[in-house]
């Protein structure tokens, strides 16, 4: 069981928002409007951890070690939102979002393969670990600084979480299973590494995730400016092609040590995948 130990260590390095944010530090000359629109709209999207956790929970109901483990993902990411919310309560409350607005973002997913999921979630993490990076490299605001650092590292944490229980279904689950599970794996490792090909943003917040409101079924379409984060990463933390190289190797490098394989480009991954379905068992 991977939880208690999970636990353990991201216990370890919890963050007091009381005392680990340098609230004192603020400085209101270095904070645009602009900008701090931005910051509500991440406010609203991690909030959108609660959906999630709860697709997590029905799609995984056989799997008490990472149902588990969800109760310290859920516990951080909300957490994440309520650190944005409190910067704004303390210093723009007028753009604090309003119950209504976080309600909207909550709205059942769809049921989907599990281990697609959980590697879709895995490049989640990474994504937004750089994605956050950068914006703390935006702002010029100390205090916004900081909090973007922060969680950026609590999401590297999660990915790293996330390839742990990887890891775990290539072992544990048998020859076939696990072999389908890299077939998993790899299929959404290609879609994730793409990203600097395709023209939106791939996160799970940008995916569709329910057939019936379609195509007003992703979180961002949820939120009071849908197109606000394309903009966010084409115009203002300009995440431009070195990003999202960045990511991709991120992606290729963990692919390569989970499947125990040199993935240097997509097209080897790929490739990979392919040898996969050709290896399928007859019938499987």
């Amino acid at each position: 069981m991977l939880y208690p130990e999970l636990f353990k260590s991201m216990e370890a390095v919890r963050w007091n928002m009381a005392t680990d944010i340098p609230w004192g530090d603020f400085d209101s000359s270095k904070l645009s409007d602009e900008q701090a629109y931005t910051i509500k709209m991440n406010a609203i999207t991690e909030w959108a951890a609660l959906p999630a956790t709860e697709m997590f929970l029905r799609d995984n109901r056989d799997d008490s070690d990472f149902c588990a483990f969800m109760s310290i993902w859920f516990f951080e990411e909300q957490k994440h939102s309520l650190a944005l919310i409190e910067y704004l309560r303390r210093f723009r409350p007028e753009l604090v979002p309003t119950e209504e607005e976080l309600e909207r973002v909550r709205f059942e997913f769809d049921p989907a393969p599990a281990l697609e999921t959980l590697m879709l979630h895995f490049c989640g993490e990474v994504r937004l670990n750089h994605w956050y990076r950068r914006a703390a490299e935006w702002h010029s605001e100390p205090v916004i600084k900081a909090i973007y650092r922060i969680i950026s590292q609590d999401e590297a944490r999660h990915a790293g979480a996330y390839l742990r229980y990887m890891k775990r279904a290539l072992i544990h689950h048998g020859k076939e299973l696990g072999h389908q599970a890299r077939i998993a794996f790899a299929k959404i490792g290609v879609l994730m590494a793409s990203a600097h090909r395709t023209p939106q943003a791939l996160h799970p917040t940008n995916l569709h995730v329910n057939k019936a409101m379609y195509p007003e079924d992703t979180v961002q379409s949820k939120l009071p400016t849908p197109g606000w984060l394309e903009n966010w990463l084409d115009n203002q933390i300009c995440f431009d092609h070195e990003w999202e190289i960045k990511v991709s190797s991120r992606i290729l490098h963990n692919m390569s040590l989970l499947m125990d394989s040199t993935f240097n480009t997509v097209q080897d991954l790929n490739r990979y995948r392919k040898g996969l379905l050709r290896e399928m068992p007859a019938g499987a």
